[in-house]
Order: C-alpha cells, then structure tokens, then sequence
C-alpha cells in the first residue's frame, strides 16, 4: 500500500493568491466581500487559491494570517490560520486611520514578497509622471497643487470651469466645481468629505477665499484642475470609465469601457454617489451622434488607455489593473481626467455588460497564473535541468482549467 504521505508529496503544489484589502471599520467590515467571493469561485477553475486578509490579520512574529476563506461547498466565510501566500493582490484604498498606517507597515516589511501590483501613490504624482511623455499632454486637463489662492484665481482666469479634488481621494468625495460666470460672478456646486451634496452658491470672485476658507486646501492637499464641458442636455455630468487589465499572457488590455452618468445636482458621476451605468455606444449616441466618429474616438480610447497603462507600468513596476475615468468633450477630443489603481468593476454589470464583467473578475487570476508560471519557469530555469517540461505541465493544466463561469452577478455597494 503506497504511503499517504508520498502520495502527498507527489501531488503538485497549488498556488496561492492573498487579497491584501482594509477593513472599512473597527467591526472588520469589508467593501468587496461579494467581488472577492465570486474571485475565489473563479480561481478554484484555473488551479489557484484564494484567501483574503488585511494586515491586522498578519501576525508579524511568526509570519501567520489569520485569514478569511471563502467556502464554495458551504458558501460560507471561515477564518483560519495560513501561513503566506504565493502572491498578493494589493487592493487597499487610501484612508486616513491606523488601519492604512499599519498597511504602510505591511508593505515595507514584505517588499520583497511577489505583488501582482504596486502602489503608484495619489493623483498628483500620477499627473506629473504622464506629464512628461508628449503622447500624453494633449489628454491631460491642466493641473495645479493648492499651494496659494493665486492658484486658484489664475486657473480660474484662464478656464471657464474648474474642479477642486483632494490627490488622494477616492469614490467622489470633497470635490468643488467652480464656473465662472457673467458678471464676475461664480457658481459653485460639490459634494463633501462624508459625498453629501452641498448647496449650490454664487459668489464674486473677492468672496471665494472665504467661502473656501474651512475646506483647507493647502493642507488637505488639493488640487486644480481644468474643467471639461461634460454636462448632458438633462443638465447631468458624465464620463466613461475604462478598465484595463494585464491578461494570462501577461500583456495589457482593454476589458471594457462604460458610461457613467451622475445623480441630479452631482458634479461627479460616480456610482457611490447615485450615478448611472450607461453602455458605451448609448452614451455617445446621446452626446456625440455621429456613428463614424463614434467608432474613430472608441479605436483612439482604446490605445490611449493601453498607452497609459504600459508607460505607469514602466514608471511604478509590477501592476495589475488600472481604471482611466475618461472625458470626451463635444470635438471627440479624449481628456484623462483621473486613473484609479483599485478600481470596482461594478459598472459593468450595471450597464448590462455580463461578459465584460466576467473578464474583469477573471482577469487579474489568469494574471496571477501566468506571473506564477513565468516565476518557476526562471527557478527552474536555474535550478533544474528538466525545467522545461515541468512548466509545460504546468502551463497545459492551467489551459485545460479554462475559465468560464456564471461571473455575471453585480456586487452589492457596501
């Protein structure tokens, strides 16, 4: 009779991935707790594990999660101790608390561990490293770091309509749209840090410092930035967001790009904040018309947004996924009006776009399969001499896998 234990060790060693992500509160409340479920289902066809943790999971003594595990059989949450994954999926979001201080913490001590993606830190910088490829300046709405009001009051002598925006905020939230109007006059609208809508207001030009006074620009690191005309024939703002992921081949695509149209009253057109999910096309029917120039300003988004992605690829190292919020004024000229590094993928589902929603989900696993492969392929590669055909192997069970599933579902907002 074979002993259990050599038959254990001639099975081969399943990969795994951690989802590093941050509890929203002190009750260990998670955002993406439906996305990462649907993730591990996904996995488990391609041969890869899933357990998603934060790091106040870690214990940094010995190296041990204490992790959750999302059980397919019972569809239930469970939480055990694990040692380290393969790879990590960074989805952690900007916050202001000890949880994002120890995360910082978390990243410098495990530097060295394999990350499907970096930090590329917050909206300036990202700004200033486009910047500097001429492939880029034409897309980029002018941008300024508060630094004085004389910020403010030039930008908004030279732009009819500009936007206040802290660098490193997410989800819609303490944005101003000031426009200057007839008279000296300027209309002010935004929503706050908790995404309230605020009260519109018009004020003159010599009253603006101190209606701006309690948002501490300067301190809270804001920035100015060009407005673009995007206001509908309902008096509602929009964009289109677009996803662009890393295949299992490693290369960078566009999985899919949809419209978003903001609540009434809102100058932002996120989903958190009462926006729509419109397609694509439908969106600019509405606001373009023409089907030519529909189909020339798609071609042109799409390799903008691979462009994009590639060159912050070269720039930080090693990401995953990045979403372009892209504004399309009424010429057909494409604006790069933020790039978010975590982005949700519920758009999709919103727009009635199931198969791209699936990819969104399944994208960042083939990613991880095929960085995992490539990794023994250099261990082996140095190591052994039959490195060859055990990657083959590898590669020829990940194929067989495949990866279709019943990935349509859109996540509930938390």
């Amino acid at each position: 009779m074979t002993d259990n234990r050599t038959q254990a060790a001639k099975r081969p060693v399943q990969p795994v991935l951690g989802i590093l992500t941050l509890y929203l509160n002190d009750n260990k409340q998670l955002e993406e707790r439906p996305v990462y479920q649907q993730m591990t289902v996904a996995a488990k066809r391609l041969g890869l594990d899933v357990f998603v943790f934060t790091p106040e999971d870690v214990h940094f003594q010995s190296d041990r999660i204490h992790a959750l595990f999302y059980d397919t059989g019972s569809k239930r949450w469970v939480r055990r101790w694990t040692a380290f994954p393969t790879m990590i999926f960074d989805r952690c979001r900007m916050q202001k608390s000890k949880r994002f201080e120890l995360l910082q913490k978390f990243r410098a001590r495990y530097a060295g561990h394999l990350f499907l993606n970096r930090p590329i830190r917050n909206k300036w910088t990202v700004y200033r490293t486009l910047i500097q490829d001429s492939r880029f300046r034409p897309h980029l709405p002018q941008t300024r770091l508060y630094d004085t009001g004389g910020d403010l009051a030039s930008m908004i002598r030279k732009y009819p309509l500009i936007y206040l925006k802290p660098a490193g905020g997410t989800g819609g939230r303490g944005i101003l749209r000031i426009q200057r109007e007839n008279g000296g006059m300027l209309f002010i609208q935004g929503r706050d840090r908790s995404r309230r809508i605020i009260a519109p207001q018009r004020v003159r030009s010599s009253e603006l410092p101190g209606r701006l006074a309690s948002w501490n620009l300067k301190a809270n690191r804001y920035l100015v930035q060009q407005g673009i005309q995007l206001t509908l024939d309902n008096g509602r703002v929009h964009d289109y967001r677009m996803l662009v992921q890393k295949n299992g081949e490693g290369q960078w695509e566009v999985t899919g790009c949809a419209g978003r149209v903001g609540a009434p009253r809102s100058v932002t057109s996120n989903l958190h904040g009462g926006g729509q999910a419109w397609g694509m096309d439908a969106l600019l029917r509405q606001w373009i018309g023409s089907e030519t120039r529909i189909a020339g300003i798609k071609r042109r988004a799409e390799q903008f947004g691979k462009d994009v992605a590639a060159y912050l690829d070269d720039s930080y190292g090693a990401l995953c996924e990045l979403a372009l919020d892209l504004a399309i004024d009424k010429s057909g000229q494409i604006w790069l009006l933020e790039v978010n590094p975590k982005p949700a993928r519920e758009v999709f589902a919103r727009s009635g776009e199931k198969e791209t929603y699936r990819k969104a989900i399944v994208r960042p696993l083939e990613y991880a399969m095929w960085l995992y492969r490539r990794r023994n392929r250099s261990r082996q590669g140095t190591l052994h001499t039959r490195s060859v055909t055990d990657t083959c192997t590898v590669s020829q069970t990940y194929r067989a896998a495949g990866s279709t599933g019943d990935i349509t579902k859109a996540p509930e907002l938390d």
